[in-house]
């Protein structure tokens, strides 16, 4: 049984009711709130382990939430699911691109929630990361064990799947890997993950490291590579 506390913001109370239900069923410590702006109240109040967050909601909507969140220092490694009731790729694209660590479109099954929940939990509590010397190539400067990127004397400011993207390629200049390879990677196995999805996060990495992200590249039809 768990302990981690969990705060669900859902607007539609029904469903709500459900997620608090099954979770505490679970073993974890659970809050719900109604809104986004509810949403950035309890947590500034107090950071829960993760935020389950739906996308579509009143005034403040989930894209918005989980852009504050991950632009706020105190709240930008915290764990967030995307809950949607849409499963079309362009609302994925968007809650990935936003920062969220992965999504759960609805209606759901409450088993397979759970195990996204538990696997996030666990990426972040245990990351299979060697926490053992500073990975360096180019003029990058990778450290697993503060989880943080230099470029010179510049940090990176990274999400959790971007910098295991990083570390995933940086590992092995010049070896080619797949989107699928990529997807296990940094999100684990059986992650249903669109091809585009991959693409996204990996232009939003190359956005953040500048003239740096030059050294990722796209091999056509295959995947990406660090350059050599």
């Amino acid at each position: 049984m768990s302990s981690e506390k969990v705060l669900v913001v859902e607007d539609e109370e029904d469903i709500l009711e459900l997620l608090q239900y099954n979770l505490k069923k679970a073993g974890y410590d659970v809050r719900g709130v109604t809104s986004g702006e509810k949403a950035l109240k309890a947590v500034r109040e107090s950071i829960p382990d993760l935020l389950l967050l739906d996308l579509m909601l009143p005034g403040l909507d989930g894209i918005e939430v989980c852009r504050m969140l991950r632009e706020a220092p105190k709240t930008t490694e915290l764990p967030i699911v995307m809950l949607t009731a849409r499963g079309e790729e362009q609302d994925i694209v968007r809650g990935l691109e936003a920062g969220a660590d992965d999504y759960v479109t609805k209606p759901f099954s409450s088993r397979i929630l759970l195990a996204r929940i538990a696997a996030v939990l666990r990426r972040r509590q245990s990351p299979q990361l060697s926490e053992g010397d500073l990975l360096r190539v180019h003029d990058l400067v990778i450290d697993p064990g503060r989880h943080k990127v230099f470029y010179g004397e510049e940090a990176i400011d990274l999400t959790s799947s971007e910098f295991r993207l990083l570390h995933y390629l940086s590992r092995k200049p010049g070896w080619v890997f797949t989107r699928d390879q990529i997807v296990v990677a940094v999100h684990g196995h059986d992650y249903p993950v669109t091809d585009r999805s991959v693409d996204v996060m990996v232009v939003g990495l190359r956005k953040k490291m500048g003239e740096a992200g030059d050294w990722i590249e796209t091999v056509r039809g295959v995947g990406y590579r660090m350059k050599e």
